[in-house]
């Protein structure tokens, strides 16, 4: 993750809630905010990449007491201007390294990590320093949760690395992938209405569900559940995403 905002900043906060993916849908949020609130247990949950509180505030309204992880600043600010962002606590930093004082209020039950931002942390250290950070804040018997995408890998003609995934007319968008390095790169391209383009892009580091599963067991976690979707569809050799629950060893 890089300093200040990242790669989240004013720019993409300032429309983030805009966005036409299927999570940000009122059917998705409830079906993801059914799951949580269930793992939680009757305890504390923390969201890393907290955001703009897509997640974290229907699931505090559930009950659940929410405290988040961000590295943006304007994203956080959106949180705070909604109905009950000010409520939710939100520690600033990277969610890798950045620790919760849990002395008043004791480990969490359940932690998460949504909407691919497992790849984010974009190199393999880092990815494995979150899963021991999390681990550090859970409470025995307390599960962690990432949804992210199985890389798409197959979509690769020979002798090619680059997969487009969205055109329109105002604009495009594509990933750049190394495969010897599991490195890649999103580059997006976005038009105005007078025709004008604005590009940026965003690194992040694809990883594989068994790779997941190795990051956890060295923090001491071990695969609870794995399904295709939050309404615990099984996860098959066709599944383009899976949810994953890792547990934290009692005793």
């Amino acid at each position: 993750m890089t300093d200040d905002d990242g790669y989240f900043g004013e720019r993409v906060a300032k429309t983030y809630d805009q966005s036409s993916d299927a999570e940000f849908q009122a059917e998705i949020v409830e079906q993801t905010v059914d799951l949580l609130a269930e793992l939680a247990n009757g305890g504390r949950a923390l969201e890393l990449a907290i955001g703009t509180g897509r997640i974290a505030l229907p699931l505090a309204r559930r009950g659940v007491p929410v405290h988040g992880i961000d590295l943006s600043r304007a994203m956080v600010a959106k949180l705070r201007a909604k109905p009950g962002g000010e409520a939710i606590g939100v520690s600033i930093g990277d969610f890798a390294t950045t620790t919760v004082d849990t002395a008043a209020d004791g480990p969490f039950s359940l932690a998460y990590l949504v909407f691919n931002t497992i790849m984010n942390v974009a190199d393999q250290d880092a990815q494995v320093a979150c899963f021991r950070n999390v681990a550090a804040h859970l409470a025995p018997g307390g599960c962690f949760v990432v949804e992210v995408m199985v890389p798409e890998l197959r979509k690769i003609p020979a002798g090619q690395n680059i997969v487009p995934f969205h055109t329109g007319p105002t604009g495009w968008a594509y990933t750049v992938y190394d495969t010897v390095t599991q490195d890649a790169t999103c580059h997006y391209i976005d038009i105005a209405e007078d025709g004008r383009g604005e590009a940026h892009s965003t690194p992040f580091r694809y990883v594989w569900h068994a790779e997941l599963d190795l990051m956890a067991q060295l923090a001491g976690l071990r695969l609870r559940e794995r399904w295709e979707s939050w309404t615990r569809e099984p996860f098959t050799e066709h599944s383009t995403k899976h949810i994953s629950v890792w547990e934290k060893s009692v005793g």
